[in-house]
């Protein structure tokens, strides 16, 4: 087999594609990744977290909400960077958010009078410095996400 012939096209020199199972935990596996590439961006730790955060977010809303937990679908996760920026989106097999849950109420998610509902898509919208949620794609739903090398 020709590893050269069997590569990704689409890709850039600076761009990774993370096709993983429909399985929490698996976004772990995502972050990791995320993380080594950015570092070899030049970003930095604060940054990486942020990052870290945003791309396992992400892709757990994929798993349980546009996937719905079918073992029988993937997720898929493209980072590129250019333009100083690291562009991440995450694809699913969903029909994509309906509405955008309202901001969560912080202080009764920890006191445990709310469900966590919606959390992820706050964190999200907080720590990326660009985000489209609703994109669709022939197979199902992908969110976009940009962040910079410097706040």
């Amino acid at each position: 087999m020709d590893k050269e012939k069997d590569m990704p096209t689409s890709l850039n020199d600076n761009a990774v594609e993370i096709v993983m199972e429909n399985k929490l935990g698996y976004e772990r596996v995502a972050m990791a990744c995320a993380a080594s590439f950015a570092k070899m961006m030049g970003f930095s730790d604060a940054r990486i977290e942020d990052l870290k955060t945003v791309v396992a977010e992400a892709a757990i809303n994929a798993i349980q909400h546009g996937n719905k937990d079918r073992p029988d679908v993937k997720v898929a996760i493209s980072m590129d960077f250019k333009d100083d920026a690291l562009h991440i989106a995450v694809a699913d097999h969903g029909g994509g958010i309906k509405e955008l849950p309202p901001k969560p109420d912080i202080d009764r998610i920890i006191e445990k009078l709310d469900p966590p509902s919606g959390f992820g898509t706050f964190l999200i919208k907080q720590l990326a410095d660009e985000v489209e949620f609703n994109e669709m794609t022939d197979g199902g739903h992908m969110v976009k996400m940009a962040i910079r090398l410097q706040t």
